[in-house]
């Protein structure tokens, strides 16, 4: 019995019902119905973990999710993150603990969920990811499963005010698990995983019921399908940019 997760569930569950923000999942029956496995997927809203964690309401897992150590400093928030059993990481620490913790639950028989690209990616296209996925799935021995979300990005992402527009739709797809050896390079999984997640991802989005309702709207599509997010080395810069203005802010406020 998990009555918080559960009840958090409830109530996301509540919120996108009332917004009529519809999820079509497709591919759930690739997740586990019990045991372990790692469920990597793409990374472009702060809600993508709401809508990869609905794929597993079908076979009643709960999946934990690796989030970045900020999020459980937060009061309330990190109380709840705690009780869902959800893995901190600190991306200026000790990222074994991370890593260990989360490879402990897997042994345990859970899912974890985890976004290899480490952060939101600003132009809607996958970007280079962390071995951490394939890593952890060889050192548990268990299925690496692909995800890709979509639509999520029109809801709430970096850079962009909340968008509480109703019917606005979001996909989640699961694919098959990643085959690989026990001796393979995690690096080398790690390209075929994101190979995998793209091809998800494209899927997702010519199936997408909805397009852009002027040129204003155009913001949530990639360049490369005519839209006007920023373009994948723009994007690159930027996260370059942020990530070195918060180890400044670290080194300046150590605590």
């Amino acid at each position: 019995m998990e009555p918080v997760y559960k009840a958090v569930i409830g109530f996301a569950v509540g919120v996108f019902r009332s917004f009529r923000w519809g999820v079509d999942v497709q591919g759930a029956e690739h997740l586990p119905a019990s045991g372990p496995a790692v469920f990597a997927i793409n990374h472009i809203s702060y809600v993508d973990y709401i809508v990869a964690g609905w794929a597993a309401r079908a076979s009643g897992r709960l999946v934990r999710f690796l989030a970045k150590k900020e999020i459980f400093d937060r009061g309330g928030v990190g109380w709840l993150m705690r009780q869902m059993h959800h893995i901190p990481v600190d991306r200026f620490g000790r990222a074994a603990d991370s890593f260990e913790a989360a490879v402990e639950a897997l042994r345990r028989g859970q899912i974890i969920g985890m976004f290899p690209e480490a952060t939101i990616s600003r132009s809607f296209v996958p970007m280079s990811a962390k071995s951490g996925a394939a890593r952890m799935a060889l050192e548990a021995n268990v299925p690496l499963i692909p995800g890709a979300v979509w639509g999520t990005q029109r809801i709430l992402t970096k850079g962009r005010p909340r968008n509480l527009q109703r019917g606005v739709p979001s996909a989640i797809l699961v694919g098959e698990p990643v085959p690989y050896r026990s001796d393979e390079d995690p690096v080398e999984i790690t390209k075929r995983l994101m190979d995998r997640i793209t091809e998800l991802l494209e899927k997702a989005q010519a199936s997408y019921p909805d397009q852009p309702a002027g040129e204003d709207d155009r913001w949530w599509l990639p360049a490369h399908l005519g839209g006007t997010a920023p373009s994948v080395a723009e994007a690159e810069a930027e996260r370059i940019a942020e990530l070195q203005e918060r180890r400044r802010q670290r080194r300046a406020n150590p605590a």
